[in-house]
């Protein structure tokens, strides 16, 4: 961001050739300006942090980062498209995902502040390179500096050549210092394991004996399961996450289960997330974990309930384990329903009126999508319903433009399982 701000790799060129163009290079300083920090998790706190103490003003997108995390920080939580009209520059700090791939293309450039700059040393993918250079060419971007590409090695780019563009080989941990500090935390994690039974930065399963494996592993899928079909479904910041175990659930080891749950939480924006980060990340997002214990209660000996908890609303989802060992859903958003998930699945909230069914039905028929199993439920007649469709080939979004097209739908959404 300093080297683009005064454009220092063209000055160096200029001047190691000859050249004395001091009036060419008029540069911006970053004291005062916006920075827009896109992704707020351990990295791109950390550089908002650093931008602060340059005085900078500091604004974050980040669908998980949390009201209190973000006073926390000191930063200004923003959507994407206030974060757009406001930076002067713009840093990329998310995974890629199918939601993150090219958040900054031709649409978003074009609600940029004039004279943007944006720094991209997360992920290639992130941005539309062929979009940028097309902004950088009409004066929309005034400049951009890359250490990631959409494919690397990066022999060839649509930014290459550009005037105020710095491009590097994905340099980002390419200091002795990164490297000296990789194999001391190595060595002392071996140490605090062999010592005193600590494990961090495991990549693998959380602990669990010989003798709780056969019972938890169900529920653990079950678990996972709850997380990634409420996370999915979620489209606002998350302030905190509610796991409440029932009858005979509630007496086994919690901990690999809640692992489960927020990594499928998580892992719809946050691709990397696994058993062992997804509590770490939880907690750099200010989201609140809680784990509520208690004998049976309904109709099932024993289910596992997840509560997402956001600004706005509370959103649950119930599962259970039946004698098969399959896990299944027997209640969302307080609606009673029984299915097994499926790989590929569709949601859909509508209000509950006469030919729906048949429209849906007409609607999948023309697409050429066959329904594998189709689930309905209601909290009243009349009132909201919830369809849960398995279906055996993926759904375009042509498709479901047209379902959310259909008389008295609400939402309907693509679920990945």
């Amino acid at each position: 961001m300093m080297a683009l701000a005064r454009q220092i790799p063209e000055a160096d060129r200029s001047t190691q050739a000859g050249k004395w163009e001091k009036s060419r290079f008029m540069g911006v300083e970053l004291f005062n300006k916006t920075l827009g920090v896109i992704g707020c998790g351990n990295i791109g706190s950390i550089v908002a942090d650093r931008a602060i103490g340059l005085r900078m003003k500091v604004v974050a997108y980040d669908p998980f980062l949390s009201e209190e995390r973000a006073m926390e920080l000191g930063v200004g939580k923003v959507d994407l498209d206030h974060l757009l009209r406001r930076a002067d520059f713009i840093t990329l700090h998310a995974p890629l995902t199918d939601k993150t791939r090219g958040i900054i293309g031709t649409a978003a450039l074009a609600k940029t502040k004039e004279g943007v700059r944006i720094i991209n040393c997360a992920r290639g993918g992130l941005v539309d390179e062929r979009a940028l250079a097309e902004a950088l060419k009409a004066g929309q971007v005034a400049g951009a500096a890359f250490d990631v590409f959409e494919v690397e090695p990066a022999k060839e780019s649509p930014l290459f050549g550009l005037p105020n563009v710095i491009c590097t080989p994905h340099l980002g941990a390419a200091t002795g210092e990164a490297q000296e500090n990789v194999a001391l935390q190595v060595a002392e994690q071996m140490s605090d394991y062999l010592l005193s039974g600590a494990i961090s930065n495991a990549v693998n399963f959380p602990s669990i004996t010989a003798e709780e494996a056969p019972r938890l592993k169900p529920w653990v899928k079950l678990a996972e399961q709850l997380g990634s079909f409420a996370g999915q479904l979620t489209e606002t910041s998350i302030k905190g996450v509610r796991i409440e175990y029932a009858g005979e659930v509630a007496k086994l080891n919690a901990k690999p289960l809640t692992a489960a749950a927020l990594a499928g939480v998580l892992r719809p924006l946050l691709a990397q997330v696994n058993m062992v980060s997804a509590a770490i990340s939880a907690r750099e997002r200010g989201m609140q974990v809680e784990e509520v214990t208690r004998g049976q209660a309904g109709a099932f000996e024993s289910y596992v309930r997840l509560t997402v908890v956001t600004e706005q609303y509370e959103r649950s989802v119930a599962g259970t384990v039946f004698s098969d060992g399959r896990p299944r859903i027997i209640q969302v958003r307080d609606i009673d329903m029984e299915l097994e998930l499926s790989s590929r699945m569709l949601f859909v909230r509508n209000q509950d009126r006469p030919g729906f069914i048949g429209r849906f039905g007409t609607l999948m028929g023309e697409a050429g999508l066959n329904i594998a199993t189709f689930n309905l439920g209601r909290d009243k007649p009349g009132g909201d319903a919830i369809c849960l469709v398995a279906i055996d080939e993926p759904a375009s979004d042509e498709v479901l433009a047209k379902i959310r097209a259909l008389p008295h739908v609400v939402r309907v959404n693509r679920l990945e399982f």
